[in-house]
């Protein structure tokens, strides 16, 4: 005859067997899930790296062609790492070095097409302004100014703040050129009023007030009205 403890024990046992009928593929699959799930986590990281480390060889290939001035294999190389690792920084910067590249050695197409792949696919704003910036200065070389304006007014929209002043003084540049002196000036003294004084580039932007026949450091000071075209 089995003992009360036997039977205690026996007790225990159903129910631990019905807890794991009802309950038991439940448990199974959380923990599968879980354990995949950090598989899957480390195996990213790892992926991760592994593309990284890919990415910046290729990187290294294309400032090497940048640095001899070859717009053409300097465009293959950015081409290829665009097309094996689109998401990594190294394309971001490839892009932007392959683009100064190509506008130096007289392709202005060119360098559009790489700078607009930027403002399309980079993860980072501050990417996505700089290659806005630079074309809005290729597009009034090419004297497309109305298409120079939108580029600024994208860049406003999801700018940094630090980017504030050289978006104003590019919007300056660009109304300059048209001819439209007062909306220029407007936008320059927007620029003063944001740059930080002691600015190496504020030399450049005084010059560009005294041309127009407006003192910088009264300039700086001034209100500055909204420049026509400007995003607000």
């Amino acid at each position: 005859m089995a003992s009360p403890l036997d039977l205690q024990e026996q007790e225990q046992l159903d129910q631990l067997k019905a807890f794991w009928n009802q309950y038991g593929n439940l448990i199974t699959w959380t923990l599968t899930l879980a354990l995949a799930g950090f598989a899957a986590w480390n195996g990213w990281n790892w992926w991760q790296r592994g593309q990284a480390t890919k990415a910046a060889a290729l990187y290294d290939e294309l400032d090497r062609v940048a640095q001899a001035g070859d717009a053409e294999r300097t465009g293959r190389a950015f081409g290829d790492l665009k097309e094996r690792f689109p998401r990594t920084l190294q394309a971001q910067q490839g892009a932007l070095l392959a683009a100064k590249v190509q506008a130096d050695s007289g392709q202005p197409d060119a360098a559009l097409a790489t700078l607009a792949w930027v403002a399309d696919n980079a993860g980072e704003d501050e990417y996505r302004t700089v290659a806005r910036l630079r074309a809005a200065g290729l597009l009034m070389d090419k004297k497309q100014y109305d298409e120079a304006l939108k580029q600024l007014d994208a860049a406003q929209q999801s700018k940094p703040r630090e980017f504030d002043a050289l978006i104003a003084d590019r919007r300056g540049d660009v109304l300059a050129a048209q001819g439209k002196k007062a909306e220029a000036l407007a936008a320059y003294q927007a620029a003063s009023k944001l740059m930080d004084s002691k600015a190496e580039y504020r030399r450049l932007l005084d010059a560009k007030l005294t041309a127009l026949g407006a003192a910088p450091e009264l300039a700086a000071s001034a209100p500055a009205p909204v420049a026509s075209g400007s995003s607000k």
